[in-house]
């Protein structure tokens, strides 16, 4: 009897002190100041965006064509960032809010790309690309197609 007690006392024991670790090592976040940051890179990020929509506008191009120029334009500054190691540095520092955007798909591309160009254009470049960036296409792919599903047959029973 008394050596069970023991044994449980030790594992009590062992169990707090594991507890007392795991709190040491495991970083603490701080929700406000992750919203600010998120708030601030996804800000500049749209600021960016709008000037190159406000500039194609000056330069006399209608609406749609502006907004393809700014989406090639900002998916180009992202590419580039990701390729000069610094988007990743963007990105860990205002997390969602350089996730979220174009530019954070475009280097979610990118950044398979760079990392696996040493083992080749077809095994490293041509395999690895989408890792990261393809699961969304997919699901963002497939949502769209089971919402439109349900809209149509909403369309038809006449309650859209």
């Amino acid at each position: 009897m008394a050596k069970d007690a023991n044994i449980s006392q030790q594992k009590a024991e062992e169990q707090k002190a594991y507890n007392e670790y795991v709190k040491q090592v495991t970083p603490t976040h701080s929700l406000p100041k992750n919203m600010a940051k998120a708030f601030l890179v996804g800000g500049i990020i749209c600021v960016i965006g709008q000037g190159i929509l406000n500039y194609c506008a000056n330069m006399g191009l209608d609406k749609e064509t502006a907004g393809s120029w700014c989406s090639i334009l900002l998916v180009l500054l992202s590419v580039l960032l990701t390729g000069f190691n610094l988007y990743p540095k963007i990105a860990n520092f205002g997390g969602a809010g350089a996730l979220v955007p174009i530019t954070g798909f475009a280097n979610s591309v990118a950044a398979p790309s760079i990392e696996f160009k040493k083992e080749g254009q077809i095994f490293g470049i041509g395999c690895k690309i989408f890792t990261i960036a393809g699961p969304v296409i997919l699901y963002g792919i497939f949502s769209s197609w089971i919402l439109g599903l349900i809209y149509w047959i909403l369309k038809m029973a006449g309650v859209v």
